[in-house]
């Protein structure tokens, strides 16, 4: 059963009414900022796949992303995480070295390497797809009180949030 949450309804009538749209956003931004650091410090945490085999929340990420697209090649994964293709090169090393992924050579190119996962890389991505099942239902619980509209418009809300950064970092890259 949902807790009506009323302080924060009461919170949100204070800013709408006694705040201008610039604090709204500060605050927004700040909030966001806080959300960004607790998820990075939560990416960074082992996460245990088998007695004495650990990966970080990042590597389940990469885990995950090569079980849902079969033999994907590292400039792909690259571009699924929108990190460079060295980034994805270094990620992709680390957890074959760790037994979690295959390397192989792509039938299109020798230069090109497909990624596959191991037994124990589908171990991983299957006991991650369960952690996030969990925590997506207890998502969806949390917001139960929240309207559909109120949910599309924070959506709408992040990805205009997410073409300033792709802009920000656009014009880091020309610098």
């Amino acid at each position: 059963m949902s807790v009506f949450p009323f302080d924060k309804i009461v919170k949100v009538l204070y800013y709408v009414c006694m705040k201008s749209k610039e604090d709204l956003v500060r605050e927004m931004s700040r909030g966001l900022f806080l959300i960004l650091n607790k998820h990075t410090r939560l990416e960074s945490l082992p996460f245990r796949v088998d007695e004495g085999v650990e990966v970080t929340h990042r590597e389940l990420h990469a885990i995950q992303a090569i079980g849902e697209n079969k033999r994907i090649n590292i400039t792909d994964l690259g571009a699924y995480f929108g990190v460079t293709k060295s980034a994805a090169s270094q990620m992709t090393t680390k957890l074959a070295r760790k037994g979690f992924v295959e390397k192989e050579s792509s039938d299109r190119s020798n230069k090109e390497m497909q990624l596959t996962l191991t037994r124990l890389g589908w171990r991983a991505f299957e006991l991650h797809e369960k952690f996030h099942g969990d925590h997506m239902a207890d998502l969806v619980e949390k917001l139960d009180a929240f309207s559909l509209s109120q949910i599309e418009t924070t959506s709408v809300l992040l990805e205009v949030l997410e073409r300033v950064v792709d802009e920000r970092l656009s014009q880091r890259m020309m610098e």
